[in-house]
C-alpha cells in the first residue's frame, strides 16, 4: 500500500484529499503545517506528498525545498494559484507536478498515479551493499533486518564513502571533504560530532553500529 503525505493548513481540504485517495487505496496522513509534516516525513516510508504552497509560517516552497534536500520522492503541489512564476518557482525547488484549485477526483487521481507510475517505471533503487547492511542512495537511508533508518546529507555521504571502501581508514580531513565540499569554515572536529550523532541514531534503531564504524584512535574512522 502507497503511502501519501498530504499537507495543508485547512482541515477540511485535508479531509477532502484523504476521502478522494482512500477508495483507491492509498494510505494518508495529515500535517497541518510544515514543521509536522517534515517530522511525519522523517517517521514514516513516505512514497508521494500533495503539499501545499501558500501556509502561514513555514510554505509549501520551503518544505519542498526541505524534502529535496533528503529524498526523491514525488512532490505535488496544489496551488489556488495560477500564476506561471509561482509554478515555475515550485518546480525550481523540485516538485514534479502541480495541481489548481479547484480540482475534481479524477484529475487529484490520475496526477497521483502518474506520479507514482514514473517513479516505478524509472529503475530499480541505486543501492551499496555491505554484509549486512544496504545504502539506498535513492531515499538516503540505510537498512539492517528489518530497521531503515533515515540519514542527513552529512550522515549519507559520510556512510557512502566508507562503505564504499571497507576497512579503509578516513581521517576526519577525508571526511570532512566527503560531506562538507572543502568548505574551510568548518573545523575538522564537526565530522566527531557527526558521527556520535550518527551512532546514537542507528543505536536507536538497533544497528550493531558499534562493530560495524570503528574509531581508529590518532586517525579517524573506518567501516568494518
Amino acid at each position: 500500500m502507497k503511502t501519501i503525505l498530504l499537507i495543508d493548513d485547512e482541515q477540511r481540504m485535508l479531509d477532502l484529499l484523504e476521502l478522494f485517495l482512500l477508495p483507491h487505496g492509498y494510505r494518508c496522513l495529515q500535517a497541518t503545517d510544515g514543521q509536522a509534516a517534515l517530522d511525519l516525513f522523517q517517521k514514516e516510508n513516505i512514497h508521494l506528498v500533495l503539499l501545499d504552497i501558500m501556509m502561514p509560517g513555514m510554505d509549501g516552497w520551503e518544505v519542498c525545498r526541505k524534502i529535496r534536500e533528503q529524498s526523491t520522492v514525488p512532490v505535488i503541489l496544489l496551488t489556488a494559484r495560477s500564476n506561471t512564476s509561482d509554478v515555475v518557482k515550485g518546480l525550481d525547488e523540485g516538485a514534479d507536478d502541480y495541481i489548481t484549485k479547484p480540482f475534481d477526483e479524477r484529475e487529484l487521481t490520475a496526477r497521483v498515479r502518474a506520479a507514482l507510475r514514473r517513479v516505478s517505471d524509472e529503475y530499480e533503487p541505486k543501492t551499496i551493499q555491505e554484509g549486512p547492511f544496504t545504502l539506498n542512495l535513492d531515499s538516503y537511508s540505510i537498512l539492517y533486518d528489518t530497521h531503515e533508518v533515515r540519514l542527513t546529507m552529512k550522515e549519507f555521504y559520510i556512510i557512502e564513502a566508507m562503505m564504499q571502501r571497507p576497512n579503509r581508514t578516513f581521517t576526519r580531513e577525508d571526511l570532512l571533504q566527503v560531506a562538507w565540499e572543502y568548505d574551510t569554515y568548518t573545523e575538522v572536529r564537526t565530522v566527531d560530532s557527526h558521527i556520535r550523532n550518527l551512532r546514537d541514531k542507528l543505536k536507536k534503531s538497533d544497528f550493531p553500529i558499534d562493530e560495524i564504524l570503528v574509531t581508529v584512535w590518532g586517525i579517524g574512522y573506518k567501516w568494518k
